[in-house]
């Protein structure tokens, strides 16, 4: 830019984030498998919670988020003290940058991890730094070797977006022990609750001085249109954090029904039980059809295809029938889409016209 008023650098290295695609045009029914959403959307307490909310839309929300966090502490086992909300996992994101990271810093992300870990770091004026993947699965001895004594920051989603794969706890310990000693691990958790057992890293976070665990409302609590999140970490790293928190950052409508749905653990068993069973189907119908994809420990399926070229063609041909899916490029993966595990008829109808677009392929 030649103009004296001038961004950051590295702002406009940034490229503009695109969302999960929502319609086809010409098409008035489209069955949106792109933004790995709850199908079964929120649960009937949390609805309920954000109807009541239209009563208080005169009053300013909460600025401490405190009743938020208790229901998160409560239902997880951590201390309320330790956990901070924003807008989505992204705004965590964003702060944690903001606030430890800059200029001259290193941001150490893996090969086809989350796009924001990129994007703050740019827009903070750090420097991203991208690190293979071993097989689509996060490769703890290249973090390793990549750190060194620029790195600020380390992200790590478990399980990964858009790969779905994910590491034990004792690769992300080991992860955690060996970084820098000025470097902050950040286990990003998103995905979390759809894997049986896992807690995203929050003991690891209760334990070690040096790592932060990030989860959201907008997957399996079906909560995306609200954008709320949460994050968990050290006393000193959260007071830090809330320093640089706007104050009213979520509205009662998010804080309410986001407490709401947290205690609705009901809820979240059936959808992780629901999404278990179809991504089992839906994993071995592609693999049938000639399309393979890794073990998914998420609510989606990385579906590999022969070339790039193959896989532009597949989702051309899916939307002329409804269906939208997410091409992953801008991820590293140009010869793969990914695949949100919807509900029984949406996964029946991808993998049955998948099939026929690789039979019409092969002809």
């Amino acid at each position: 830019m030649t103009d004296p008023i001038r961004p950051q650098p590295g702002i406009l290295d940034i490229a503009l984030y695109e969302g999960g695609a929502s319609h086809v045009a010409g098409v008035s029914d489209a069955i949106k498998l792109s933004s790995n959403e709850n199908p079964h959307g929120a649960s009937d307490r949390a609805k309920e919670a954000f109807s009541r909310t239209v009563h208080k839309l005169h009053r300013y929300p909460s600025t401490d988020h405190a009743a938020l966090r208790q229901a998160i502490g409560d239902v997880h086992g951590l201390d309320p003290s330790r956990i901070i909300c924003g807008v989505g996992s992204d705004e965590i994101i964003r702060m944690i940058v903001n606030a430890y990271a800059g200029p001259k810093d290193e941001v150490v992300h893996s090969e086809h991890g989350f796009l924001m870990y990129r994007i703050a770091a740019l827009g903070a004026g750090a420097t991203p730094v991208s690190v293979p993947e071993r097989e689509r699965t996060l490769d703890v001895d290249a973090i390793l070797k990549a750190c060194g004594k620029k790195t600020k920051l380390v992200f790590i989603a478990n399980p990964n977006n858009p790969t779905g794969t994910m590491v034990g706890l004792a690769e992300l310990e080991r992860l955690a022990m060996g970084i820098p000693k000025q470097a902050m691990l950040i286990i990003d958790s998103a995905y979390a609750e759809y894997v049986e057992g896992y807690d995203g890293g929050a003991e690891l976070a209760s334990r070690l001085p040096n790592v932060m665990m990030t989860r959201t409302f907008s997957k399996i609590y079906g909560l995306g249109g609200l954008r709320i999140g949460w994050g968990y970490g050290p006393k000193d790293i959260i007071d830090v954090l809330n320093r640089i928190r706007d104050p009213f950052n979520l509205s009662t409508s998010q804080l309410e029904t986001a407490e709401a749905a947290v205690r609705d653990q009901d809820w979240v068993s059936q959808s992780r039980s629901e999404n278990a069973r179809l991504r089992h189907w839906l994993s071995g119908a592609l693999a049938e059809r000639g399309v393979p994809n890794d073990t998914s420990m998420a609510n989606f399926v990385l579906a590999r295809f022969g070339s790039e070229a193959e896989a532009e063609a597949c989702d051309d041909f899916l939307k002329k029938d409804g269906l939208i899916v997410r091409r992953v490029a801008s991820y590293g993966l140009p010869h793969c889409l990914r695949i949100t595990v919807g509900d029984e008829p949406s996964c029946r109808r991808v993998a049955h016209m998948i099939g026929l677009f690789k039979a019409g392929a092969s002809a």
